[in-house]
């Protein structure tokens, strides 16, 4: 199947999700879709609709409102997994199913316990039910860099003569080398007959740091569909980073011969989104989103920058969406000023929103000499916090004491969603523990308190601080994030937006467990 385009096949809110500690309620999943859909990604993978109820509904969700990109649903290969992905699925514009099934010696033997007859047979069956519901079937054999060759090629046959429209070409974990797996897509090429009735994918883990490099080796093999996540994330150490997969096409058109479809204006501000809601910040030097992507300390560099930007600079930020400081906003800026830098950032905000943003921005001004786009960013992240996740509870008011000299002690209060304020104090070893714990005191949930850590948002010593707070319950992990330039105060915000998503996440998984039920009697 010709291509023109590599297609861009984004799974952050399947395979992104399965990142440790990772947790979305369906609001939030949708918010991204959006993002992906402005980015303009070929395919959303929406999720796994079989794998729980709350992934049904996210992916049904989706499905119904973004209509532009095909809409996905992965789906092991058994017959209930498909009718469940189909079922999500039927009201997409542009609805896929993507089945997969292990294929390599070690998985056989251990994990399916199954001879490669039966293996074979089993993904034929899988495409053809699949096929039954939609005309656009991907197939994925699991492991498949740790195959043998002839034994995927054969399976690769038979799942497009079962009518696979996409064959995906899987490195589970990270195990192959560029070289290698360029070949190993020609192969696809010279030895499968049918080949070129499908698109033919990959999507590469990253547990050897590849995932980026094997990808791209792929589409010098002939590969067309790229598979990957925003910000490199997913199981282990996560997935290609697709805004890296796409400027490496689009930096080097003169050597890959192909582009994409994406708006690159968009990588960054999606970028942003995902780590905000998923609660994962982005290192530094993370290629293209870092914050130090595109600064320059060297003195040389500089010297030669400013004579001349590209000895320096093989992309130009703005088109991936770094947005300049030419409106620069502090406590005498106007609703004009707020808006247009807003904009600047990719923010379009009906007037009711905009009232609400200009007072939560005047407070944050009169704690900051200078607003900049990256606390904007924040600050509209912050809006949508509260937004997204039905409060069971909000920070009213923190009070510490601390010192080195006495036992840190926080007094808090919250209100929770009929109205009522509860205060309680508590000591702690430290000031954050002391909040904590007097949050305890308020929400009474059986919670541990797993992950903590701060991080700057701009520079300076009035500097933005953001705090990413993880709790786990019964087995399940729940982020919350909160900012305030007080670090005390943004992780009281963090700590009770951490609980707010655990409760709502557990009620619509209760919601969707009783229509399910419902809808079987």
């Amino acid at each position: 199947m010709a291509q023109d385009k590599v297609v861009i096949f984004d799974t952050t809110l399947r395979d992104g999700e399965q990142s440790a500690g990772a947790g979305l309620t369906v609001e939030e999943k949708l918010r991204i879709a959006r993002q992906l859909d402005r980015l303009g990604v070929d395919v959303i993978e929406a999720g796994f609709a079989a794998s729980s109820p709350g992934d049904f509904d996210a992916v049904r969700t989706i499905a119904r409102e973004i209509r532009r990109p095909v809409i996905c649903s992965l789906a092991r290969a058994v017959p209930g997994d498909i009718d469940r992905a189909w079922e999500a699925l039927k009201d997409a514009a542009r609805p896929r199913i993507h089945t997969f099934l292990s294929s390599s010696e070690v998985h056989l033997l251990h994990q399916m316990r199954k001879d490669r007859e039966t293996i074979m047979n089993m993904a034929v069956e899988a495409v053809k039910r699949a096929r039954g519901y939609c005309a656009d079937v991907e197939f994925s054999p699991m492991d498949a860099t740790r195959t043998e060759p002839a034994y995927l090629y054969a399976m690769i046959q038979a799942v497009i003569e079962a009518g696979a429209t996409t064959v995906n070409i899987p490195d589970t974990v990270g195990y192959t080398t560029p070289a290698e797996f360029r070949e190993l897509i020609r192969g696809l090429f010279a030895k499968v007959p049918n080949i070129k009735k499908a698109v033919v994918s990959v999507h590469c883990h990253n547990d050897l740091g590849l995932s980026v490099a094997n990808s791209l080796a792929a589409i010098e093999g002939g590969a067309r569909q790229i598979e990957g996540c925003i910000n490199g994330l997913g199981e282990r150490a996560g997935n290609a980073s697709l805004e890296e997969v796409i400027m490496g096409i689009e930096t080097r058109r003169d050597h890959f011969k192909i582009g994409t479809s994406i708006n690159t204006r968009e990588i960054v501000p999606t970028s942003r989104l995902v780590s905000s809601i998923f609660g994962f910040p982005i290192q530094y030097n993370k290629a293209i989103v870092g914050q130090n992507a595109f600064r320059h300390s060297s003195g040389i560099h500089q010297d030669a920058y400013l004579k001349e930007r590209t000895t320096f600079e093989i992309m130009e930020p703005e088109r991936v969406g770094w947005r300049g400081d030419a409106i620069v906003l502090g406590k005498l800026s106007g609703r004009a000023g707020l808006r247009a830098k807003l904009k600047e950032q990719g923010y379009l905000l009906s007037e009711e929103e905009l009232d609400r943003t200009f007072a939560a921005f005047k407070r944050l001004a009169d704690e900051k000499k200078e607003v900049t786009g990256l606390d904007l960013v924040s600050l509209m992240e912050e809006q949508h916090r509260a937004a997204d996740v039905t409060f069971a509870y909000t920070v009213d008011k923190v009070h510490v004491v601390c010192g080195n000299q006495q036992k840190p002690t926080a007094t808090v209060r919250l209100v929770d969603s009929r109205g009522t304020a509860t205060e309680r104090t508590a000591e702690g070893t430290g000031p954050v523990d002391a909040v904590c714990k007097a949050i305890d005191g308020i929400a009474k949930l059986p919670v541990t308190l797993t992950e903590f850590a701060v991080n700057s948002v701009t520079e300076g010593i009035d500097a933005l601080g953001e705090v990413t707070i993880r709790i786990e319950r019964e087995g399940r992990v729940y982020a919350g994030r909160g900012s305030s330039t007080d670090i005390v105060v943004a992780s009281a915000r963090a700590y009770v937006n951490a609980i707010n998503r655990m409760l709502m996440i557990v009620e619509q998984d209760e919601i969707a467990t009783q229509r399910r039920a419902a809808t079987a009697r």
